[in-house]
């Protein structure tokens, strides 16, 4: 057995598409199969997400397509997903990538958060189970409007950073990054969440391979191993979803083990609290879930997921399906060492079981209230220095100062008066810092408020540019400055933000923080 499984990873990556593909084959009619050929014969054209708390996305997608000759179409499924079908710039070589206007990922990825309806939930609370490295995590984000609390969980530590920094760049305030196994939110916080998202683990076999997915063997043995793990992380997505909540399931895979057979296991053991939306009216091509598997065959209304096949949606192979929460029956919470709590809108009642649920005796403690003289010095010397008015961006957004150190974060409202005691990796997006030359906004918040700084900045030329962007200093004969203060605004000649500086007697010292050089 172990010298078939070597022999198998030691196949090249077209013997094991050609494995796949023969594997496939059965589950389309006979006269689409060469088409499923010819679509992953060809490269994936790359994809991009633009940031709508950053951008206005149709102004900005004409000056990009202007400036790297994109020629770009839309991704019928995602109003903020853009195909490059043709690019003399590469999308991941652009200032404004690093600066976290857009979002490279592939088409088929913009589907899950997409599902969901936020039109009634002013101030939405939604949890993403499995959310590194955050691409569908700043989907929802978008989505919200940045109004609303995500817990962006992830099960795997060294994921997390990668996470944390994702969210950072895309400037994101009404978020918390937990490290938990997904399994236990069912438990910890029950009936909760207006919204969850598991883009579940998975073996990752689109179809279309990429640099960061490559063709792998897979093991049926594997298969079965994944999908149960993903049947108990749909279990708790299930529970920890408020009744009359949306659960949206989504895997990378176009294996029927890992999609239909998990709904249909779901649906066995939880026959009176799901429903299946039928998601047909929302795609532009049929996309049909399998009714079977050789001799399995799926509950019917199974068939309302959705299937993206690559030569249907020309991207990688995709599996996504939207559920309703009806009210759970005592039967259906089954015992796991104790009993489940089943009320889940209180701290208390989420947080009472202190053998199971992670919390901190010291909660809040890390996060202390500014006082009203900092508050007050911090306002004033932002709209003195800046010109910036915080006060109604945290009263929209809904976001409380709190200090840690000399740092000061914007934080979520929502995660202070019900999930303080919840341990976090990454809270809220940091404000900036109390220092002896006054207070000195973030790069992560100016990049996100840039349009709303009125003064303090600097306009640097052309030829400056390219050593500021690999974080050089630059001299400051020649560059004309507005506004007051040692720190200021950087800018190139066409406007764009391109980070801070500290203005020296004899240059314009660089602030960029490493992960924007390019």
């Amino acid at each position: 057995m172990g010298r078939k499984r070597r022999q198998s990873e030691r196949l090249s990556g077209a013997a094991l598409l050609a494995q796949a593909l023969e594997r496939y084959s059965p589950m389309l009619p006979a006269e689409e199969y060469p088409l499923l050929l010819r679509a992953v014969s060809e490269p994936l054209s790359p994809a991009v997400r633009i940031n709508p708390l950053k951008v206005d996305p149709p102004v900005a997608l004409a000056e990009w397509s202007a400036r790297y000759g994109w020629h770009t179409q839309n991704v019928p499924f995602c109003p903020s997903g853009w195909w490059l079908r043709d690019c003399r710039v590469p999308p991941s070589q652009t200032i404004e990538h690093r600066f976290g206007q857009y979002y490279i990922q592939e088409a088929a990825s913009m589907l899950p958060a997409q599902l969901f309806n936020f039109a009634d939930l002013p101030y939405p609370l939604v949890l993403d189970l499995a959310a590194s490295p955050g691409g569908k995590t700043t989907h929802l984000i978008d989505r919200m409007d940045d109004r609303g609390f995500v817990i962006a969980n992830d099960a795997s530590a060294a994921r997390i950073t990668a996470l944390r920094l994702v969210l950072q760049t895309w400037g994101a305030t009404g978020v918390a990054v937990t490290c938990f196994p997904g399994e236990r939110f069912g438990e910890w916080m029950p009936e909760t969440f207006d919204r969850v998202l598991l883009d579940a683990p998975c073996s990752m076999e689109g179809l279309r391979t990429s640099e960061t997915h490559p063709m792998r063997a897979i093991s049926e043995g594997e298969r079965q191993r994944l999908a149960q793990r993903q049947l108990r992380l749909l279990e708790s997505a299930l529970r920890a979803a408020r009744v009359g909540g949306e659960i949206v399931y989504a895997t990378c895979t176009l294996a029927p083990e890992e999609n239909e057979a998990v709904l249909d296991a779901l649906l066995q053991r939880y026959p009176h609290a799901v429903e299946i939306v039928d998601l047909a009216s929302r795609l532009s091509a049929p996309a049909a879930a399998l009714t079977r598997h050789g001799e399995r065959h799926y509950h019917p209304a199974v068939q309302r997921a959705v299937r993206l096949w690559p030569h249907h949606f020309g991207c990688a192979g995709f599996f996504a399906a939207l559920l309703l929460k009806h009210p759970l029956r005592g039967h259906e919470y089954p015992l796991r060492g104790h009993e489940y709590p089943l009320r889940g809108h209180e701290q208390a009642a989420l947080l009472s079981d202190r053998t199971t649920t992670p919390t901190r005796p010291t909660a809040g403690c890390d996060f202390q209230p500014l006082l009203p003289a900092e508050t007050a010095r911090l306002s004033g010397e932002l709209l003195q220095n800046f010109g910036f008015e915080i006060h109604p961006h945290l009263e929209r957004l809904q976001l409380a100062l709190r200090r840690r150190g000399d740092t000061v974060i914007a934080v979520p409202q929502i995660y202070l008066s019900r999930f303080s005691a919840v341990p976090v990796q990454a809270l809220g997006l940091s404000l900036g810092n109390f220092s002896a030359g006054g207070f000195v906004p973030s790069h992560e918040w100016v990049s996100r408020f840039h349009a709303f700084f009125r003064a303090g900045r600097v306009r640097i030329g052309a030829e400056h540019l390219s050593p500021w962007l690999r974080g050089e200093d630059v001299r400051l004969s020649g560059v004309a400055t507005s506004g007051g203060g040692a720190i200021v605004l950087v800018e190139d000649e066409e406007g764009r933000f391109i980070g801070r500086g500290k203005q020296l007697r004899d240059r314009l010292k660089n602030l960029l923080p490493r992960r924007a050089v390019l």
